[in-house]
């Protein structure tokens, strides 16, 4: 991989309906060594046009990460992960569910559908924090991921 390559900014795809929550992952990543973007959507149907580049979003750029949150409104969480999976322009793009929900049935159907990986969220800030900086650290340095 070039330098250039390595250093072109990060997309990072926030599906998150939450206001407080929002800020605190915008904040947690201010603090990011590594060149990246945070794109912010609050539905699943923006989401869905989003990754599809269509409507207002035409030439958005493809995220290299999603972070998904599976309580949305308008379409489900866990519907957008299932058309993300099922669609094979989109299915290769790293998803992060990264939510409040603990319930069992929710991480097995995410896993189900294919997730990259599942992560709840903690109230704790400098937990939240630690959370982020672990997601980011692991997807957008660690691990190889395919070319767009």
């Amino acid at each position: 991989m070039s330098v250039e390559t390595e250093e072109k900014p990060k997309t990072i795809f926030l599906v998150e309906d939450n206001k407080a929550d929002i800020r605190l992952i915008e904040e947690a990543l201010k603090h990011s060594v590594l060149p990246h973007q945070v794109v912010v959507v609050r539905d699943g149907v923006d989401a869905m046009a989003y990754l599809r580049q269509e409507g207002e979003y035409v030439g958005a750029p493809r995220p290299d990460l999603i972070l998904l949150d599976l309580n949305l409104p308008r379409k489900d969480g866990r519907e957008v992960l299932a058309e993300i999976k099922a669609d094979p322009t989109l299915k290769r793009i790293p998803v992060v569910v990264l939510t409040t929900s603990r319930n069992e049935d929710d991480i097995f159907h995410s896993y189900d559908l294919h997730v990259n990986c599942y992560i709840t969220k903690s109230r704790n800030l400098s937990q939240l924090f630690q959370i982020v900086k672990g997601i980011e650290e692991f997807w957008l340095s660690l691990a190889t991921l395919p070319s767009k």
